[in-house]
C-alpha cells in the first residue's frame, strides 16, 4: 500500500516559519500512467499493430467529397480524434 506522506516537498508557511508537508502523489496521474503503459503493451503486439494500421487507414487516409454533410464531416472527425487519442496514449506509455 502506498503511503501518501512518503514523499515529503515542503513549503515555508509565513505565519509561523514552519514548513508545510504535503504529499505529491496523485491516484488520478497514477492510474493514467497505468493505463498508457497498458495501451503501449496492446499495441506493440503484431495483433496490436495491424489493429492500429488498420485505424489508421480507414481514418487518417480517408477523405471525404465536397458533397458530404457537416454531419459525415463530424463523425469522421470524432474517429480520427479517437485514433490521435490511442496513439498519444501508446507514445506516453513507451516512455513511462
Amino acid at each position: 500500500m502506498l503511503n501518501l506522506f512518503e514523499r515529503k516537498d515542503t513549503l515555508p508557511h509565513s505565519d509561523t516559519g514552519t514548513e508545510l508537508v504535503y504529499s505529491s502523489y496523485d491516484p488520478a496521474k497514477a492510474e493514467q500512467r497505468e493505463i498508457e503503459k497498458a495501451f503501449a503493451r496492446l499495441f506493440m503486439s503484431d495483433d496490436g499493430q495491424k489493429v492500429l494500421s488498420h485505424l489508421q487507414v480507414i481514418t487518417f487516409n480517408r477523405a471525404l467529397g465536397p458533397a458530404s454533410s457537416e454531419e459525415q464531416l463530424r463523425y469522421l472527425e470524432g474517429q480520427r480524434s479517437l485514433v490521435a487519442t490511442i496513439l498519444r496514449l501508446i507514445d506516453r506509455g513507451r516512455k513511462a
